[in-house]
Order: structure tokens, then C-alpha cells, then sequence
């Protein structure tokens, strides 16, 4: 039986989340050994992943994502649950809402996003006509109905490579390509978890609308407040679809296989 793995910030882990926590190092073929946190919650077996590192210290186009999927691959994990903040390309989509992501477009430049780099990795593509385990992203949108919680249950997120904010004129060429998020986290790791299996679903906090939408400057002080006022939201929807999930199901995800 497959685990279950969280992705967030250290804004999202709480210790109410997991019960009998153990910190585990895993090394894998990437660079550095990667952090996990491993416990309890019901009858699943989860798996806590500090995307940016132990004390949010890895801006996003510095995150080792290769690393990291590979060591939930590692350490048994056969579905993810990820969060990522983001800046809302539709009027709509306000802060404090949840958008629960099924397309991205990836305007990232100079990350690792494959694990076949050729030679002994050798060469093969992976189809991503549908980037997100649609099974996992009905779950959250369950659980936020249930909840009443102000949700969007599709989203497109472009992915940009920061770590500065977007000018006005992106945001513009991105709503013209039908974009309704922006951020700076989602890509690669939604392709390498496709590449080793693993079903993985997006959750994404609206913290603020992007550059030329909304009438003042961007500032990062403004993202981690909606962030403090509203991560209490991601965490419940996360714990309530966690309930929800079956550690037996299988889906189109866990048998992906890249072409040669």
C-alpha cells in the first residue's frame, strides 16, 4: 500500500496534521539528501515534503525537484496532494479563494524537468494531456464543497521561473492563452511525478491579483498575509480529502508510461 504525500510550504504543516512523526533523510542520484517528515493521519500512511527546504530557504528556481520526487518515489509515496500560492489572472478568482489546478503552461527557463537526460538515463516522453490526477482533484473539490470554502474546481497555472513578479505586459499575453493563475512552483514537479508514476493533484491559494490587475504594486508582504489569513483553508480541505482517499485506487497515473 502506497503512501500519501503532502507538497507545501512550512506555512501549510501543522503537527495537529500527522500523529507519530518520524524525520527521515533520504538520498537519492540528485544532489542533496531531501528532509521528510512521515506519519499518521487516520488510516493513511503521509508523507510531508518542505518544498522550499527546512526553513523556507530555496527561492523557487533554486528548488532541487528532482530530488524531491525522487525521494517520495523513494520512500514509497504513490500520491501527492501539492499546494502552491498564486497570483489570479481572472477577476473571479479572488484572494482567499482555492483553485484546484488540471492544465499548466510552463514559461520556466533553466530548471531540470526530466529524469531522462539521455546516456544511461536514455530518451522517452511522457504524455501530459492531462497533467493532474483528476481522481485526487475531485477529492478537494469535495471537500471544499462540503466545507463551503470559495473554490474554482479548474485552473490553468502558468508556471514562471522567478523569482521576481510578472510584468504587466506577461500577465497580458498569459490571459490571452487562456492562463487563469500565475506562479512559480508547479513546474517541473507535476511532470517528474508523472514520469515516475505517481498521481499528483494541485491545490493553489489565490493570494493577490497579478501585475496590471490590481491597482497597486505587488509587494511580498501582501502575498504571505492573504497567505497567514487563509492557510488554515488549505489545510482543512487537505485533511478532509485525505479522509477521502483510497490507498487500494488505482488510476491512469500510476500507469504512465513515457514513450521511447
Amino acid at each position: 500500500m502506497g503512501k500519501l504525500a503532502i507538497i507545501g510550504g512550512t506555512g501549510v504543516y501543522s503537527p495537529e496534521i500527522l500523529a507519530d512523526v518520524q524525520v527521515e533523510t533520504v538520498k537519492t542520484p540528485y544532489g542533496e539528501p531531501v528532509t521528510l517528515r512521515i506519519g499518521a493521519y487516520g488510516h493513511q500512511e503521509v508523507v510531508f515534503l518542505p518544498r522550499h527546504g527546512q526553513n523556507h530557504i530555496l527561492p523557487p528556481h533554486k528548488i532541487n525537484y528532482r530530488a524531491n520526487m525522487a525521494a517520495l518515489k523513494k520512500a514509497g509515496v504513490t500520491k501527492v496532494f501539492a499546494t502552491a500560492a498564486a497570483g489570479s489572472l481572472k477577476e473571479k478568482m479572488k484572494p482567499g479563494h482555492l483553485a484546484f489546478l488540471d492544465q499548466f503552461i510552463d514559461f520556466t527557463k533553466g530548471r531540470e524537468g526530466t529524469y531522462y537526460d539521455g546516456g544511461q538515463s536514455g530518451v522517452a516522453h511522457i504524455d501530459l494531456t492531462h497533467p493532474y490526477c483528476s481522481d485526487l482533484r475531485h477529492l478537494l473539490v469535495r471537500a471544499a464543497e462540503e466545507r463551503g470554502i470559495p473554490h474554482h474546481p479548474r485552473a490553468v497555472y502558468v508556471c514562471t521561473e522567478g523569482p521576481r513578479f510578472e510584468t504587466g505586459a506577461e500577465i497580458r499575453m498569459f490571459q490571452m492563452l487562456g492562463a487563469d493563475l500565475v506562479g512559480m512552483t508547479n513546474v517541473p514537479e507535476v511532470v517528474l511525478a508523472r514520469e515516475l508514476g505517481i498521481c499528483y493533484s494541485a491545490i493553489a491559494l489565490v493570494t493577490n491579483y497579478a501585475a496590471g490587475i490590481s491597482p497597486a504594486p505587488l509587494t511580498q508582504e501582501e502575498v504571505l498575509e492573504v497567505m497567514a489569513d487563509n492557510i488554515a483553508r488549505v489545510r482543512t480541505v487537505l485533511m478532509d480529502a485525505m479522509q477521502l482517499v483510497s490507498p487500494q485506487k488505482l488510476c491512469s497515473c500510476q500507469g504512465a508510461r513515457p514513450l521511447a
